[in-house]
């Protein structure tokens, strides 16, 4: 490989090479196809699969063979109004991995520490390892909220504790860091549940100087030298989520760890920009992606509405009720059945700060949602 072709890969995201190669290969040897290809046989290639896969998914192949339209000096073929119809026809919901709760989260440290007092009793090597690395994967996972190829990726040289305080993480290249900046992230050390605490147990126990963090046990105790496959975390944690007793341990994979922190942070009181901040998100739209309100079905909400305009019992007013006559003073309402309401002119001045916002309505509606609508504010 040339020096050019080899820093032309690197530019590219491994995850993202292999998702192109296997779309290229669907449509070339499973579908049979032919590259360059126009702009009917696109269309009719995303017909032959509209019942089958996702809308996401052929969204996914139509880019890597318009990248590979794009590399090769032919013009992108896969500009058509067929995605649009499938959507339209085959409507699907977007499928999520269930938040991790932090009742199950501690009911997982708990079983993972008790494996680990068993196994250091029994004499058990390996068992010791293994659990040690997976108490650590998790609550560094959770608390950071990190993807599944992030952790897989972070390496010894690149993380710095600070005792009692917390620890500081770098990662040289993440999804967001398109300038290839890299990105420094801070945890704090816990009263419980300690991500700081299980990580320097981990690395104790492993004996690890350098290298990547989480790395594959064998059953004789052995590490590796590599980390583990970014694949591997989703049968990983559902293992141990069935092993401790977790109800549906196969609805939850590694974004469970991401979702459940920024469920629970919304719920305590962390705002958008806040989160956002944290965990690293640069659009509202991913962030929400990832926020389930502490009530999704509003019912707390419209139930303390529901209270503070109850009728009044019906032996509190009269049957009926003289009117007085046309020069008789006006009604005064008594000062039980007054209202108090409080108006509030509020200016908003909405500004174009991405390119991929274009909606000035959309935004005004997710200021008065995620803003005002706490307040019990109508408009």
């Amino acid at each position: 490989m040339s020096a050019i072709d080899r820093y032309v890969e690197a530019a590219t995201r491994e995850n993202t090479r292999r998702s192109y190669q296997s779309a290229l290969r669907h449509f070339e040897v499973e579908w049979g196809g032919f590259l360059p290809a126009s702009a009917d046989i696109i269309a009719r290639y995303l017909a032959d699969h509209a019942e089958t896969l996702s809308i996401n998914t052929l969204r996914s192949r139509l880019a890597a063979l318009a990248q590979w339209h794009q590399t090769q000096g032919f013009p992108d073929p896969t500009t058509t109004h067929v995605r649009k119809g499938i959507a339209t026809l085959h409507p699907a919901t977007e499928k999520r991995a269930n938040p991790l709760q932090l009742a199950q989260l501690e009911r997982l440290a708990a079983w993972l520490d008790g494996q680990i007092a068993h196994a250091e009793q029994a004499g058990d090597a390996r068992m010791p390892l293994s659990h040690l690395r997976n108490r650590a994967l998790v609550l560094l996972g959770f608390w950071r909220g990190f993807r599944s190829d992030e952790l897989s990726r972070l390496c010894v040289e690149h993380v710095a504790t600070e005792g009692s305080r917390g620890m500081t993480l770098f990662l040289p290249r993440t999804k967001g860091d398109r300038a290839l900046l890299g990105t420094t992230y801070k945890t704090p050390a816990l009263s419980r549940l300690c991500p700081v605490a299980a990580y320097e147990a981990w690395i104790t126990a492993a004996g690890l100087t350098e290298g990547p963090v989480f790395r594959g046990v064998d059953r004789w105790g052995h590490l590796s030298d590599g980390s583990l496959h970014a694949g591997s975390f989703v049968p990983l944690l559902r293992a141990l989520f069935r092993a401790a007793g977790a109800p549906a341990p196969d609805s939850y994979s590694s974004h469970s760890l991401r979702r459940g922190f920024a469920s629970w942070a919304n719920s305590n009181g962390w705002d958008v920009k806040m989160l956002m901040e944290y965990v690293g998100w640069k659009d509202v739209r991913s962030a929400m992606r990832y926020v389930d309100g502490a009530d999704p079905f509003a019912q707390h909400r419209i139930e303390s509405a529901l209270a503070a305009t109850s009728p009044a019992p019906p032996s509190s007013l009269p049957d009926t009720v003289a009117l007085p006559p046309r020069t008789a003073a006006p009604i005064v309402a008594p000062p039980a059945l007054l209202k108090v309401e409080t108006r509030l002119s509020l200016r908003l001045v909405i500004e174009h700060n991405s390119k991929l916002v274009c909606g000035m309505a959309k935004a005004q509606r997710w200021i008065e949602s995620f803003c005002l609508s706490e307040y019990a504010m109508r408009q």
